[in-house]
């Protein structure tokens, strides 16, 4: 008999075998990832192997679109990777359209998903669905596993594209042949991190030049400033003596309390900053694609001078001319050109800081007005009564819910954390990205602002809430139908018109007790203010809560009366 000589203490562990989707969620909570999210499989699948796993969570929702949704929202208020765990077919597609959403805003979502065995494909597998193709035209990256030697090198390769690669959406499909073998568990690599590179300094010097020569500057903060640390925007704003505007998904990249700050770009500027935007003779664009709902009422983007920062190269050819790009990463870019102007001031335009000081104060003048001349004006200011400023605020993108968009109706701090939908505004997305959002940041209370059409689409959220505990205040701004196409029918009397009124046989408040929450109606000041403290109570104690506020067609926000709807 041969003597098997034991190995010694310190020789290398043989590599544990496990079960796949053991592996994943480890490859996953060892990448940084700590939140999974999605609806329970036929067999166990990730979000259980998730539930074993100490460093992750795992929130179970009921809806693949809600469960999107919610990727969405916590990926935003939490600034980190999310995972969404689905399965082939129409699990997969359900979820379409809050990626459809994560994709808009460069959101770091990995998607894990199934695929049917290789040999049942074209042979009438069931649920078998082409998935990555169906979403390739989405996501940074997408890639199929279907040996197990793949599985951990891309599971982590999917977290770091995510994170690293504007951030983006990525896409796993892992073959049942895949799930149902053991596969060897790689040694820890730990967190992934995202590189940050700053442009080259010839540019940047030149950047910083042509701001120094620059009459009226105007700053725009984009979604791009999310990841990055923006703590300097003042002061580079400051140092220009320029106004600051962001994108609805950059608000927040600069205390809406400082002097610099106006508001939004575009749809949901404020007037009259539409003037500022429109005499501006150099635009330092920062971390945003300039989208369609950015440019819209303001001429100045296509002829000032544009000098725009970004990490993605691509960015440079989207929407108008740029004189000057800076590639790198948006914080380092911020730091770099407040050294170099620091060090040679620019000539700041008095009559341009004057400007600016007489826009914020007729800017102020539109946060006036009483509960029956604007409902929706009245519900915000007692929501900033109420909760002050140290809230997560998740947005629609109706009719009256734009509101919420204008500055100084609602003026957000240092301490707001902002989740809106991107450029698709898809119907229904803040009651999901309210679950996400509120997971993220439990430390404080999560206020959704939505229309009544909205709410309705995304009622099972409700449900979710209450499973998880999350006291989530919802305004429902209530106008008893569809208000952006009747508005837009309304301007051409000719028929015949679908009918965009829509009673709802059971009212909203009605609907949040059904669910296990609380809900009103308000039809007053005196009523709101109530109901907005019964509301904070709730929120404390973990209870959601739906205030819901009938509102009549008249009440139209300023950035839709501007563009001509």
């Amino acid at each position: 008999m041969t003597a098997v000589t034991p190995a010694p203490d310190d020789a290398p562990a043989t590599p544990a075998l496990r079960g796949c989707w053991d592996t994943v969620a480890r490859t996953l909570a060892d990448a940084g990832v700590r939140m999974v999210l999605g609806l329970p499989s036929d067999d166990p699948g990730l979000l259980d192997a998730a539930t074993a796993v100490p460093e992750l969570r795992v929130g179970v929702i009921g809806d693949q679109r809600i469960a999107a949704c919610a990727a969405a929202g916590y990926a935003t208020a939490a600034r980190q990777p999310v995972v969404l765990a689905l399965n082939s077919g129409p699990s997969f597609a359900n979820a379409m359209a809050g990626l459809l959403e994560a994709s808009s805003l460069s959101l770091p979502v990995v998607v894990i998903t199934t695929r049917v065995p290789a040999e049942d494909i074209g042979r009438g597998a069931f649920q078998y669905l082409d998935q990555r193709r169906m979403v390739e035209s989405l996501a940074g990256w997408t890639h199929l596993v279907d040996t197990p030697e793949q599985l951990v090198w891309a599971v982590r390769r999917a977290v770091e594209l995510a994170v690293s690669d504007g951030p983006c959406l990525t896409v796993l499909e892992i073959t049942d042949d895949v799930t149902a073998r053991d596969v060897e568990q790689a040694p820890a690599a730990g967190p992934v991190r995202r590189p940050r590179s700053v442009p080259p300094s010839a540019e940047l010097d030149a950047a910083a030049a042509a701001l120094r020569a620059a009459r009226r500057p105007v700053v725009i903060a984009g979604g791009g400033t999310r990841w990055a640390d923006t703590g300097r925007l003042g002061t580079l704003a400051d140092l220009l003596g320029s106004p600051v505007f962001t994108t609805a998904s950059g608000r927040g990249a600069l205390d809406e309390h400082h002097r610099r700050a106006h508001g939004l770009v575009g749809l949901y500027t404020t007037p009259p900053a539409h003037d500022l935007l429109d005499d501006a003779d150099t635009l330092l664009v920062l971390g945003s694609r300039m989208e369609e709902t950015a440019r819209m009422g303001w001429r100045s983007w296509r002829g000032a001078h544009v000098i725009r920062a970004d990490t993605r190269p691509a960015a440079f050819s989207e929407a108008g001319p740029v004189a000057q790009p800076l590639l790198g990463d948006v914080g380092l870019t911020i730091d770099a050109l407040t050294d170099r102007l620091a060090a040679d001031l620019p000539r700041s335009d008095p009559d341009w800081t004057a400007r600016q000081d007489h826009v914020r104060a007729e800017q102020v003048k539109h946060t006036a007005a009483d509960f029956a001349d604007s409902p929706v004006r009245a519900v915000l200011r007692a929501a900033q009564r109420e909760l002050g400023t140290r809230i997560t605020l998740v947005q629609e993108n109706g009719l009256h819910d734009i509101w919420t968009y204008h500055f100084p109706v609602l003026r957000l701090g240092p301490d707001t954390t902002v989740v809106c939908p991107g450029e698709q505004t898809m119907m229904g997305f803040g009651l999901g990205a309210a679950v996400g959002a509120a997971l993220a940041r439990p430390d404080r209370p999560t206020l959704l602002v939505t229309g009544d059409s909205a709410f309705r689409m995304s009622v099972g959220a409700l449900d979710v809430l209450r499973r998880l505990d999350l006291g989530v205040i919802t305004v429902v701004l209530d106008n008893q139908g569809f208000g952006w196409p009747r508005r837009l029918r309304a301007a051409d009397p000719t028929g015949p018109h679908v009918s965009t009124a829509w009673e709802a046989a059971a009212p909203a408040e009605h609907t949040a007790e059904v669910f296990g929450g609380w809900g009103t109606a308000v039809h007053d000041t005196t009523a709101l203010d109530e109901a907005m403290g019964r509301a904070a109570e709730h929120a404390l104690k973990g209870r959601f809560s739906v205030l819901r506020v009938p509102v009549p067609d008249t009440d139209v926000p300023l950035g839709i009366r501007a563009a001509g709807y």
